[in-house]
């Protein structure tokens, strides 16, 4: 991956130039034909997927359909840099597209080669996070409000 790529990618828009080239040295390139998985729904994530070129559908077999889309450039998976788990969708290229994957163990190869890019990294990743938890929270938020109202006690929640 060129360095001036990382560019486009916010979880890396904090990264100085010197940063970027070491960071870009750790990814892996997949080039995926139309209908060809970049992952499936229950495999074990194993990190960061930037979409550098094209368009991936999102398939869940809980819903039995698709359940959103990316367009580059976009990004997913980044939580599991930092955690075990499975993948809870199926991600298929709609049309050709251009895939770099960044594994944990190349995360930490970079927290050792440049710890600040590291830092810089995990640093926008919980941003990423802690923005998705509060705008799912909200609408909790607003509905648990609405429960409460007319209650002697807010902080009752019975």
């Amino acid at each position: 991956m060129k360095p001036d790529a990382l560019k486009r990618h916010s979880l890396f828009a904090e990264l100085s130039e010197e940063e970027r080239e070491i960071a870009a040295s750790l990814f892996e390139q997949r080039r995926l034909a139309d209908g060809k998985s970049a992952f499936r729904e229950g495999s074990e994530s194993e990190g960061l997927v930037l979409l550098e070129a094209g368009r991936l559908k999102l398939r869940s077999t809980r819903t039995n359909g698709i359940v959103g889309s990316l367009e580059a450039p976009d990004h997913l998976g980044a939580g599991s840099l930092f955690t075990l788990g499975k993948r809870e969708v199926t991600a298929l290229a709609d049309g050709p597209c251009t895939i770099y994957t960044l594994s944990r163990s190349a995360l930490a190869r970079l927290a050792e080669d440049s710890p600040r890019a590291g830092y810089r990294l995990a640093a926008a990743v919980a941003s990423e996070l802690a923005g998705l938890a509060r705008k799912g929270l909200d609408p909790l938020s607003r509905r648990d409000l609405a429960d409460v109202e007319g209650d002697e006690d807010p902080d009752s929640f019975g």
